[in-house]
């Protein structure tokens, strides 16, 4: 291996022109830690708001976006376990996935699923992980309850569709226009509503109310959010959209007995993460294996072209995700 890579790296805060080439020195592994020869690296909104200025990597993590990525492991460092030399994985990152080379710790590294190739597997750490410890391990989802994701055409929308609806869960879901929607349904949506045209409390209250929202939104919504839900039902926030603040009665959150809870995913411990792997591994991977459900692909970008994909992904045209070929 070279003693360098090519990487993109964000030049200052701003737009998608902010992200530019450059050469970085490759990366080594540490206690724990393996080197991805990376082929894939994800897209995600979390990248966007880190090349704004307003999701600063942890102090020990990379300043290169990218937090998630597929391909071969080409180095392991002492006290990795579960992981091999030429292993083929995908894998959570703290950072720095749009670059030739990546490390991360072995127990944040999942198989590549059977019959799925690198591009697809590429597009499943962040929005499984998110999900998973979400909806199931915080929102406590449950079968046959009311489940409500909004934006169910982005990656972690057609994520949560096909999870929820595969545990028994009835799904229903925003999204911005019809063919959003028709593709929601297409996952297992029970209802996709275009937020353009329709009032989700309106359809909520008229189903009795949700059980559990899963909301990237914020904002304005989340006075709508707390409205839509039912009696014991709990809001999941993931992400500000919108923004933080809110103008809320928590009157009626009292009445209803409501849980509002959140999280966000890159701060928190390895350990945690190491946490929501093993579940993955033992719950999901099986189902990506059997071709039960799947990641839902938008488009492909050169890695020079990492401007270019942050412009799609934020212009919100897309269905699915987005990557970056790297190598």
């Amino acid at each position: 291996m070279a003693d360098t890579m090519r990487a993109i790296e964000i030049s200052e805060p701003g737009g998608p022109e902010v992200l530019q080439e450059a050469t970085r020195p490759r990366p080594t592994a540490g206690h724990g830690q393996v080197v991805i020869r990376v082929a894939y690296a994800g897209v995600n909104r979390p990248d966007a708001l880190q090349r704004a200025g307003s999701y600063a990597p942890p102090p020990t993590a990379s300043d290169l976006p990218g937090l998630e990525a597929a391909g071969e492991v080409v180095e392991v460092g002492p006290g990795a376990e579960g992981v091999a030399l030429g292993d083929q994985v995908c894998a959570l990152l703290p950072g720095g996935g749009y670059a030739e080379y990546v490390v991360t710790p072995a127990a944040h590294c999942l198989p590549v699923p059977d019959g799925m190739g690198l591009k697809e597997a590429a597009c499943l750490p962040e929005t499984f992980f998110t999900v998973w410890s979400n909806v199931f391990m915080r929102g406590g989802l449950e079968a046959g309850e009311r489940f409500l994701v909004h934006g169910g055409s982005s990656g972690i929308g057609t994520t949560a569709i096909q999870l929820a609806s595969h545990f028994g869960a009835r799904v229903f879901t925003t999204a911005g226009n019809a063919d959003k929607c028709v593709a929601c349904v297409a996952l297992g949506a029970e209802r996709a509503l275009n937020y353009r045209e329709e009032d989700f409390v309106h359809v909520a209250k008229a189903e009795g109310g949700m059980n559990l929202i899963l909301d990237m939104v914020g904002g304005p919504y989340m006075a709508r959010n707390l409205r839509a839900l039912a009696t014991e039902g709990r809001l999941v926030q993931i992400a500000f959209l919108q923004g933080p603040k809110a103008e809320i009665n928590f009157a009626p959150l009292m009445m209803k007995r409501q849980t509002i809870t959140g999280s966000t995913l890159r701060p928190q411990s390895d350990l945690a993460k190491a946490r929501i792997a093993a579940e993955l591994r033992e719950q999901v991977w099986p189902l990506l294996s059997a071709g039960k459900i799947g990641p839902v692909m938008d488009s492909e970008f050169p890695l020079a072209d990492a401007a270019e994909a942050h412009a799609h992904m934020e212009a919100s045209g897309h269905i699915g995700k987005i990557v970056l070929k790297v190598s």
